[in-house]
């Protein structure tokens, strides 16, 4: 990472601060509060000891003192319980504010866009890159002001004391930022490429136990699992590139601020042994200012060296941004949304004239395409992989934009309100999400006020009834991650009941038997061909016998609907759709 990208990052990292600048300030000024209860906790101290050993003061005398330093010890761990709940504080409101804008963003780009990088990297940007942040914004921030100001508090309380003390100090403190941001210009570079390799490598694994069927089945299990033992093996000697760096950078600054304190107390010993007669203003060295001296030359460094130890969270925080920065600025077509209401009541009709749709980066997928859809039509597309036909089912969805004209029912559609446009639609796919934890829920995940009547008529219409009994406790029964109690047939059924149960005005149907046995396809298509019967429809699907009862079909080849006809004249004209179905033929 080159030095003006760094400080990019650095500038866009403190712009997300002005979002818990309350919560910063406040930990600053708690900070700042703890240094000055150490400045009259090392005074007490050393007047308490010289009042004790040079002065021969009677303890009672000295009672109010020593409750004071008491008091002193006791407030200092407060503030600094406190200090460290408001950075926490400030750290989680920047950490929410951050994840709610990357959320955002990942639904306002739709799953077209999502689909090209694995789920285990945005996982790894939502919940490890922007955790990694939580020190930068709750320690490094507020100490970067408390280590100039403490140490200057302290240089101003031992000067008055002895000037030769406080020009040591003085003299020696610059070495500790020096060497830090020296060591720390590595550290960034590492926690970037470590970042990356994280990303990668949640990736990675988790597309390796998505398609571990797939590998046994190709007997592919263990070169997988030797590129998994490459891939931990990067990742872990990355990680200790970055744990040396760290424990560098502590070492350093533990070097010259032990080096520091030295010269002072050896300075102080050659003092009252009477070697150096300097520092004091033509006075004899007391007793007091040694102990002064030397119990806040420690404090004097320990705002530097908390920097010092704050400074990998700094390069943590430029790593993790850069994959953060790229994201968010990443370039997509304009898809914002329109401003016109969806009319209640009305059916939807199609109407396309010249319109290119494009993937989120700008790249043709598909077009020029005209074709005209009437209300209650329904229309099969079909055509070979990478034709077009879920390209231009993602473009009616709002999910990748495009150039041209698309009318629903008489209004444009990029002028429609995606939420109430999205709400007139059903979309059955090839894969069916289930979130909720119980069957129910998933069911009802759109309609959750409906009648035990409707959802029993959902649930018969799409064959759930055929597996209900075999669950443990029927439609309360835990699903599991990723829906794991049930198979792809009896998933797809549940998110066939779920459109079922939606009303809605247009049925999208992607490929919903691809991964279907024949048993569960003739269920599945015949709940959905009944659907399809009540409102608009469009179903892609690679089952050509699956069409026979559509009223056109659309056949697309290379981005363009080449033919379009009902089953019996596309087979009559022995064309594109008839060589597919004579395929199709032979493969069965």
């Amino acid at each position: 990472m080159n030095k003006t990208r760094q400080q990019e990052l650095i500038r866009w990292l403190k712009q997300q601060s002005s979002r818990a600048k309350g919560w910063i300030r406040l930990s600053m000024m708690l900070g700042l509060l703890s240094g000055l209860l150490i400045l009259a906790q090392a005074w007490l101290m050393a007047g308490l000891l010289h009042s004790l050993i040079i002065e021969h003061t009677p303890r009672d005398a000295l009672l109010q003192s020593f409750l004071l330093m008491a008091l002193t010890f006791v407030l200092r761990a407060v503030v600094t319980w406190l200090r460290e709940q408001v950075g926490f504080i400030c750290g989680r409101v920047i950490r929410q504010e951050m994840r709610k804008r990357v959320l955002d963003r990942l639904e306002k780009l739709g799953p077209a866009w999502i689909h090209g990088k694995p789920a285990g990297s945005w996982a790894s940007i939502i919940l490890e890159q922007i955790e990694d942040m939580q020190d930068y914004y709750s320690r490094y921030l507020p100490q970067i002001a408390l280590a100039g100001i403490i140490p200057l508090l302290i240089l101003v309380s031992v000067f008055p004391v002895n000037w030769a003390a406080g020009l040591i100090l003085l003299v020696t403190a610059p070495l500790i930022p020096l060497f830090m941001a020296l060591v720390g210009m590595g550290a960034a570079e590492a926690n970037r490429r470590n970042f990356v390799a994280l990303a990668r490598l949640s990736g990675n694994f988790l597309d390796s136990l998505r398609g571990l069927d797939t590998l046994r089945l190709f007997h592919r299990g263990t070169a997988e699992i030797d590129q998994i033992k490459r891939s931990t093996e990067n990742f872990r000697a990355r990680t200790m590139d970055v744990l040396r760096l760290a424990f560098l950078s502590s070492a350093v600054l533990e070097f010259f601020a032990s080096i520091s304190i030295a010269v002072v107390a050896v300075y102080f010993g050659f003092s009252y042994l009477g070697e150096l007669n300097f520092g004091n203003y033509g006075t004899p060295v007391t007793l007091f200012a040694g102990f002064l001296v030397l119990i806040l030359a420690p404090e004097f460094f320990q705002p530097l060296r908390d920097l010092g130890a704050f400074y990998h969270a700094k390069a943590q925080a430029v790593g993790a941004a850069e994959s953060l920065v790229t994201f968010l600025s990443a370039e997509s077509a304009d898809m914002g949304d329109g401003e016109q209401h969806w009319p209640a009541g009305q059916a939807v009709s199609l109407e396309a004239r010249d319109v290119i749709i494009q993937s989120p980066q700008g790249k043709t997928l598909a077009g020029p395409l005209t074709f005209n859809v009437q209300a209650g039509q329904r229309i099969a597309i079909v055509g070979l992989s990478g034709a077009g036909k879920s390209s231009l089912l993602n473009a009616l969805l709002g999910f990748l934009p495009y150039q041209g004209s698309v009318t629903v029912s008489g209004i444009e559609l990029q002028s429609l309100r995606k939420e109430e446009w999205r709400k007139q639609l059903s979309w059955v796919g090839q894969n069916p999400h289930l979130p909720e934890l119980t069957l129910r829920a998933n069911i009802l995940l759109s309609q959750p006020d409906v009648s035990h009547e409707q959802l029993q008529s959902a649930i018969d219409r799409a064959y759930v009834n055929e597996f209900l009994p075999l669950l443990p406790q029927g439609l309360e029964t835990e699903l599991g991650d990723s829906a794991a109690r049930l198979s792809i047939g009896q998933a797809q059924r549940v998110a066939v009941a779920r459109a079922l149960l939606c009303p809605c005005r247009l049925l999208l149907l992607d490929e919903p038997t691809a991964s279907l046995d024949a048993h569960s396809e003739k269920r599945v298509m015949n709940a959905l061909n009944d659907a399809s019967k009540a409102q608009t429809s469009l179903l892609v699907t690679h089952q050509l016998e699956d069409t026979r009862d559509y009223d056109e079909i659309w056949v697309m080849d290379k981005g363009l609907i080449a033919e379009r006809g009902t089953f019996a004249q596309l087979v009559a004209q022995n064309g594109l759709f008839a060589r597919l179905l004579s395929r199709r033929n032979k493969e069965l």
